[in-house]
């Protein structure tokens, strides 16, 4: 189901409200969601909506979210939604993806997956959130967003700057276009990319990659580039369809990997 763009952004109310109602709406609303999926294998959409004024702002990630007493639009605690939907007995990996793709075709759902990142961030997955969030631009551009920093209200444009970075400079660098653009380039280059394709993005991030890798025992050799394609080029295909997006945070998870492969020979 494709609920198609609209000049607003609206969002699920089970997003709007204090912290602490906010959690217990967003639970509810896994549970709820996890029941259908177990009785009929399929999700539904939240019905009821509610709009978000222009130009107000929507909390994107968790770390700005201080003033947990003020009703706010809590847009990050989709995750909560996705903890609760995945709970015992049910395997969470299918549920997770079946949910993700169904709220894809929303605005609010679009954005969250794209700017939340979760797991595995492969490029394959991210080109298919970036198309998503490209189909809703216009309707997403009608909020602000807390991101990072608490004191800065990002627009969209900025909001994907901060947050899809990385994808960009990996897959489209090309660094006088506009955000819009240079998301457009790297989500076609990601959808139709060849495991060739996906270690050269991986080379162009690795460095960002090694400046935030702390702790690596062995640097100098899973810093050098004759070391990573090799390491590359052999890793299984589960393991490489993780990092093949070239997301910065999965790079670091491989350079650690290698570190400690290398701590044990």
């Amino acid at each position: 189901m494709t609920t198609g763009p609209s000049s607003s952004l609206q969002l699920p109310s089970f997003l709007h409200g204090t912290f602490r109602s906010v959690q217990q709406k967003t639970r509810r609303e896994g549970l709820r969601c996890g029941e259908q999926y177990r009785e009929a294998g399929t999700f539904s959409l939240p019905q009821r909506m509610l709009e978000v004024p222009p130009g107000e702002v929507v909390m994107a990630h968790e770390v700005v979210d201080f003033q947990r007493e003020r009703p706010a639009w809590r847009l990050y605690m989709v995750s909560h939604v996705m903890v609760a939907l995945s709970e015992p007995p049910q395997n969470p990996f299918p549920v997770r993806n079946s949910y993700e793709v169904l709220c894809r075709e929303t605005a609010w759902g679009a954005l969250f997956f794209a700017t939340t990142h979760m797991g595995p961030v492969s490029a394959e997955r991210t080109a298919k959130r970036l198309q998503a969030v490209l189909r809703f631009w216009e309707t997403l551009q009608s909020a602000r967003y807390l991101f990072k920093n608490p004191r800065v209200a990002h627009s969209l444009e900025e909001l994907m700057q901060v947050s899809c970075g990385w994808a960009m400079d990996a897959w489209c660098p090309l660094g006088d276009a506009s955000v819009r653009m240079r998301l457009e380039v790297a989500a076609e280059r990601m959808a139709r990319a060849t495991r060739e394709d996906c270690i050269e993005a991986i080379f162009r991030e690795m460095p960002r990659a090694l400046a935030h890798a702390d702790q690596l025992t062995h640097r100098h050799v899973v810093a050098d580039p004759a070391f990573q394609r090799e390491r590359l080029t052999t890793l299984d295909e589960w393991s490489f369809e993780r990092v093949s997006g070239a997301c910065t945070a999965d790079l670091i998870w491989l350079l650690h990997l290698w570190d400690r492969e290398l701590g044990r020979q």
